[in-house]
């Protein structure tokens, strides 16, 4: 492993999650108030920045969501894909969910709840929409915050490096297919110049440029503190490009929102069964191949979290700011933490029970190189 990845999963070994995301979704709610007042009373402004376009691309959207995302790139050293095969077990096993199962088991709880039993309640002419949306979701492995979920359930964090820059780079040519799948199998008009260009925009030039960035950041002697001290400066930046992003979706939104404020809620429906049964099925899969739990916790974590900022770009460059789309990959946002901190307790509660299982290995046989990082918290 490189010096750079060597440090790297150091960094992602001491994640702890942060008083931002701890409170996400108290930020979601109030960008929720604050969107839905600003659009009834600046709608002008509004409907002037959603017709800011060129090909299809949101410019005000691309600035934010560049500037949320390549913070987050720059934490993923691509170096660490040289150490996919040390855990391979673990790695077939989250690309398995992540890619032949998360998509589309979230396609067909939509199909079956927002297309089914909630139909009534939902406007009937948003439910491809939300369909859409909940897909594009799922689609969009996480990326930054696995790093605190993994580092809470005392995951190994070069694995957990090496799959997140494995995913990333699978997102380039998987992401688009999988999506245009879906959508094509759900009745969906799939604008394919659109969806090609958002993988472009948001995933390929972002990687890019992190990458170019990180690399040069790290050149030299106390590269990494460089880079630390970038990512500090960065971290507010892409906060508040977050925030503004959320508050412009739900100046768009406001009206059908207080019309039926419970599409939230009937949203969040599949989307937390998604989230429950994708990690639970990495999670047994692990077990029965007899990986370590400490591969074993982020590989279940990484299976259900989505990479909501790159979900609601795509669903704001397809369908618009004012679509069910949109609205659906916001409702991942409004969940993700309590969810996935859910998830955490439920890893770390039924370790014993993990490590019962015949053949799987206890934790300093997984992590013997790590235990400076990790030993405190087996007290």
């Amino acid at each position: 492993m490189s010096g750079q990845c060597e440090v790297a999963a150091k960094k992602s070994g001491g994640a702890r999650i942060g008083f931002f995301e701890r409170y996400l979704t108290v930020w979601v709610f109030l960008c929720i108030v604050a969107g839905i007042a600003l659009g009834h009373f600046f709608s002008e402004t509004f409907h002037a920045i959603g017709r800011l376009e060129i090909a299809e691309v949101n410019l005000p959207v691309a600035v934010l969501v560049w500037l949320m995302i390549i913070p987050m790139l720059l934490k993923v050293d691509l170096h660490a894909l040289k150490g996919v095969r040390a855990h391979w077990r673990g790695v077939s096993v989250t690309l398995f969910v992540n890619w032949a199962v998360k998509p589309f088991s979230m396609a067909l709880l939509a199909w079956l709840f927002i297309g089914g039993l909630f139909r009534t309640w939902l406007p009937a002419e948003q439910i491809d929409s939300y369909i859409a949306g909940l897909i594009i979701l799922a689609a969009a492995p996480c990326t930054a915050m696995v790093f605190v979920w993994s580092n809470l359930s005392n995951g190994e964090p070069h694995f957990t490096l090496s799959q997140v820059a494995l995913n990333d780079v699978i997102m380039i040519f998987a992401f688009a297919p999988v999506v245009g799948l879906l959508l094509g199998l759900s009745a969906i008009t799939v604008p394919w110049e659109t969806l090609l260009l958002s993988v472009l925009v948001y995933i390929v030039v972002p990687l890019v440029i992190a990458n170019v960035w990180r690399n040069a950041l790290l050149k030299g002697e106390h590269g990494y503190l460089r880079l630390q001290r970038v990512l500090d400066r960065m971290h507010p930046v892409s906060l508040l490009a977050l925030l503004t992003t959320l508050v412009l979706l739900f100046g768009f939104q406001g009206d059908q929102i207080i019309a039926q404020p419970l599409i939230i809620a009937l949203l969040a429906v599949p989307i937390l069964i998604q989230v429950f049964f994708n990690a639970g099925l990495a999670y047994l899969l692990n077990r029965a191949v007899r990986s370590p739990h400490c591969i074993a916790g982020p590989s279940a974590l990484i299976g259900a979290s989505n990479f909501f900022e790159l979900a609601v770009a795509t669903a704001i460059s397809l369908f618009g700011f004012q679509s069910g789309a949109a609205l659906a990959t916001v409702v991942g946002v409004l969940i993700e933490v309590p969810v996935m901190l859910i998830v955490v307790g439920i890893v770390s509660r039924t370790q014993d029970w993990y490590e019962r299982r015949d053949g799987v290995p206890g934790y300093e046989e997984c992590c013997p190189v790590d235990l400076h990082l990790h030993g405190e918290h087996r007290a």
